[in-house]
């Protein structure tokens, strides 16, 4: 499956599907009412493997249709800010996003030489005229297994 966001630089990710490991999600204003209303992130596996395939999901509703747009993702480790991306919103779901529920997802392999440890992640979804849609935070973990062979 490929879609929604982390190397270092994708060691960040946003997004996520085979349900496995349900998040804590945040809004970051949480005074603002903000159009896309994120009701769930799902990261599989859970924690993250170093070199193996983690799938971000995030499962979403609006009460407009959405017809482009973009994610940008910034990611932390231990509070230090290691990475932004930036992706197509119609990348990492499937555009015109209709009124109602969708999911935002995205999948990469971490490199072998990620640091295991807590990251968080923020993202923010733009449309396509760069108004904000929502913006949320959540931290996940990269674990210690790893496909790769140290050497």
């Amino acid at each position: 499956m490929e879609m929604v966001q982390l190397k270092l630089a994708v060691l960040a990710l946003c997004l996520l599907l085979p349900f496995n490991g349900a998040t804590d999600v945040s809004y970051c204003d949480k005074k603002t009412e903000y159009a896309v209303k994120v009701s769930g992130v799902e990261i599989s596996p859970s924690p993250v493997a170093r070199g193996q395939p983690a799938t971000f999901s995030i499962a979403a509703t609006t009460g407009e249709a959405i017809d482009g747009g973009k994610l940008v993702i910034d990611v932390s480790y231990f509070g230090w800010h290691i990475h932004s991306e930036t992706h197509d919103l119609c990348a990492e779901t499937s555009c015109p996003v209709t009124e109602g529920d969708f999911v935002v997802a995205h999948s990469q392999v971490l490199p072998g030489f990620t640091p295991p440890g807590s990251y968080s992640l923020k993202m923010k979804m733009y449309d396509a005229n760069q108004q904000e849609l929502t913006c949320i935070a959540f931290d996940f973990n990269i674990g210690f297994a790893s496909s790769v062979a140290e050497s």
